[in-house]
């Protein structure tokens, strides 16, 4: 197992999670004379100031991790903390579980995890957090899950809501709040697992066949040992993702004509993380009668022979092309995704940005079955949560008629023990998912949109010590939409943008004149789901495309041109040039006589001029979403496809291509101006000849 040297953070990123379930009891309340009254404590202080916690900071005290950290002083700093603070009986019980007698006899190792494991870089309230993991890491790279149940509580006579962090360690006390952040007060020590996610697995009984498929089929592998990347390394130490500050100067890079300059830094370590997706054996036996592992593997079959035929013989379960292997490969994503992050439904302010009356909020991955993809969608309406590979608008057909309900995923506080792990997190789900016929005829009968946010596992892996990844990374004090104000000053640009080192973004390829990064989100972008990915320079780079079913397909870019910083690009598709280079520079009134739907009057001159600008390579926006802060779903404010009198927000046509659905497919853009340019790559669709050339159901504006 490559498992990388835990690294530790006198200072790191901010990142805060805004969600709306608040989970807070306190049963054994210390008392009156311990609750925070101060607002000018810092939690150095309030914990100095506490006679129950001097055994805590004598640990702190003694810690000093990789850097020769002294806990007690960054405490009593500027910054955001949430510390879980044993009291001295804690530290007791935890000394007299160990056979020893006091503090001074654990050693400087044994202070380190117990100290560094009882802090996360970001304060988090009880109302800040719903029951599941933490969004961020504690400062040991360790996410820390947060459970809640109903408890009888002898001295009220009453039942209590009752919090516990990573299942055994109670919050007697919540929410003192203090200066830099909230301290929490714990009635034993704050533990964390060394587990990768294929131990944490083997630990739910309740998922002991897709276990047991995941031994067989040689996965189980994968995931516990593919976990640090050791050849990678970072070049200049300011520009380090984790360096001490972002207050400092960091690389800045211009956009959109100079209004803005983003704020890039790199991570200083490489991870590989990994996303599960395992029906509990209840189901598969009320549902399909399985109860062995032959019984699984007759399943497999029965999905994956009638659409790959010629691999229904291969019997070694190894071999990707095994059904069994298909089957449970396709359950996993390569990437870390917890339930508000596999799509942008963060359950905070994004989910206002669509239409949901109209559209549902998803996104699109691969899986480590090779050639395929998976879908999860969070709709709204009577049929609410996470669901994979479903199609539809809301608990109804959308307006292709298209309809399939898929598996749904179990909500963070329905899980019994911890799915987090060092290097992934698995989920629950209430029926298996399959890249079978229903999948490719059904589901991915559509229009496939992919943000380009996503195209990279890379974009969407834990970042060293910080615990967020690149998609949606949060800015200046936590900020999870923090564009907008990105001025020249990196000590007052309160965006946080990830840069990704040629070789290193899984599914690109570029060399070293090409600097790319994801950017961070922003209500105000006018960009799909607040964010996208940034090329600058004389870029050259080559995407793999996702996998799609056998077929012809159009592929189309989602951008926002009309400045003069664009540049010009020349687009291939597996090595073929399409078309004539497009000039960014210009906006869409320039490229093809863009006129608002207003302008343009009623639904057939609407139609008529859709099908006229598509015939010559152009598309508007999509209806769906909406690039500006909104309270509310039904808010009024202007969309993509309206953009703005200029139309800069447009799609691309570049060109078409026809699988075999068991190929890999390229697409490559480079930029043609010698000194360079930027191309704002917000998301490309990859859309069946049965979508776009129907003559009986026109494509949806959404």
């Amino acid at each position: 197992m490559k498992l990388a040297k835990m690294k530790i953070w006198a200072f790191a990123l901010c990142a805060a999670s805004a969600m709306q379930i608040a989970v807070v009891s306190c049963s054994d309340d210390p008392g009156v004379e311990n609750y925070y009254t101060q607002t000018k404590e810092y939690a150095s202080s309030y914990l100095q100031n506490r006679e129950q916690f001097s055994e805590y900071l004598k640990i702190l005290e003694k810690a000093r991790g990789e850097y020769n950290l002294h806990l007690v002083d960054m405490l009593g700093t500027y910054g955001s903390y949430t510390v879980f603070a044993p009291t001295n009986e804690a530290v007791g019980k935890y000394l007299a579980e160990r056979g020893l007698s006091s503090v001074e006899e654990l050693s400087v190792a044994d202070c380190d995890t117990i100290a560094l494991n009882s802090i996360i870089e970001t304060a988090y309230f009880t109302t800040d957090v719903n029951a599941g993991p933490y969004p961020r890491s504690n400062m040991l790279e360790h996410i820390l899950s947060i459970k809640s149940e109903q408890e009888w509580d002898a001295q009220k006579n009453d039942s209590v809501l009752t919090m516990y962090i990573n299942t055994a360690s109670q919050v007697i006390h919540a929410d003192d709040s203090v200066a830099n952040g909230v301290v929490h007060t714990v009635s034993t020590i704050v533990g964390s697992p060394n587990d990768l996610i294929g131990a944490v697995i083997l630990q739910d009984s309740i998922c002991s066949l897709y276990a047991k498929a995941l031994q067989v089929t040689g996965i189980m592998d994968t995931l516990q040992d593919h976990y640090v990347d050791d050849t990678y390394g970072w070049a200049k130490d300011q520009d380090r993702l984790d360096s001490c500050t972002w207050k400092e100067d960091k690389m800045l890079v211009m956009t959109a004509d100079g209004n803005e300059y983003d704020n890039v830094a790199y991570p200083a370590k490489r991870y590989f993380n990994y996303t599960v997706f395992l029906c509990p054996d209840s189901i598969l036996k009320q549902k399909y009668g399985i109860e062995t592992l032959d019984d699984l593997r007759a399943k497999a079959h029965e999905l994956y022979d009638e659409v790959y035929p010629e691999d229904a013989n291969i019997t070694d379960e190894t071999d990707r092309r095994n059904a069994l292997n298909r089957f449970i490969s396709y359950h996993v994503l390569d990437r870390y995704g917890d339930y508000y992050s596999l799509t942008c439904m963060d359950n905070d302010k994004m989910q206002f940005e669509f239409n949901r009356l109209k559209y549902d909020i998803c996104d699109w991955y691969g899986t480590l079955m090779p050639h395929s993809t998976m879908k999860l969608s969070f709709p709204s309406g009577t049929q609410p949560g996470l669901y994979v590979n479903r199609r539809g608008v809301r608990h109804h057909a959308d307006e292709r008629g298209g309809y399939y309900r898929g598996a749904k995923v179990s909500r963070p506080q329905e899980y019994a023990k911890i799915n987090t792990a060092l290097n992934g997190i698995y989920h629950h789900i209430d029926d298996i998912a399959a890249y079978d016929k229903t999948m490719q005829e059904v589901v991915m009968n559509d229009c496939i949109r992919l943000d380009c946010t996503t195209l990279s596992p890379d974009f969407m892996t834990k970042l060293a010590g910080d615990g967020s990844v690149a998609r949606g990374h949060p800015g200046d004090d936590g900020n999870k939409y923090p564009g907008g104000s990105n001025n020249q000053s990196a000590a007052n640009n309160p965006g946080r943008n990830v840069g990704f080192k040629p070789g290193y973004a899984r599914n690109f390829t570029y060399g070293k004149e090409t600097h790319m990064h994801v950017r961070c989100r922003s209500l105000w972008y006018g960009c799909y789901e607040a964010d996208e990915v940034l090329f600058k320079g004389r870029y050259d780079f080559t995407l793999t495309l996702p996998s799609v079913p056998e077929g012809t397909y159009e592929v189309r870019m989602f951008t926002n041109a009309g400045y003069t910083t664009r540049g010009i690009i020349q687009v291939y598709i597996d090595g073929e040039p399409q078309g004539i280079p497009f000039d960014m520079r210009k906006n869409g009134k320039e490229l093809f006589n863009w006129t608002s739907d207003t302008d343009l009057g009623d639904d057939d001159a609407i139609a008529a001029f859709d099908k006229a600008i598509h015939n010559l390579g152009w598309m508007k926006g999509p209806k769906c979403y909406h690039p500006q802060p909104r309270d509310s779903f039904d808010a009024s404010t202007s969309n993509l496809r309206n953009g703005d009198s200029n139309g800069r927000q447009i799609r691309k046509i570049f060109g078409t291509f026809t699988t075999d659905g068991k190929s890999d497919h390229y697409l490559r853009i480079q930029q043609k101006m010698e000194e360079g340019g930027e191309l704002p790559f917000d998301f490309i669709e990859i859309c069946p000849s049965s979508v776009y050339n129907n003559e009986y159901l026109s494509e949806p504006v959404w």
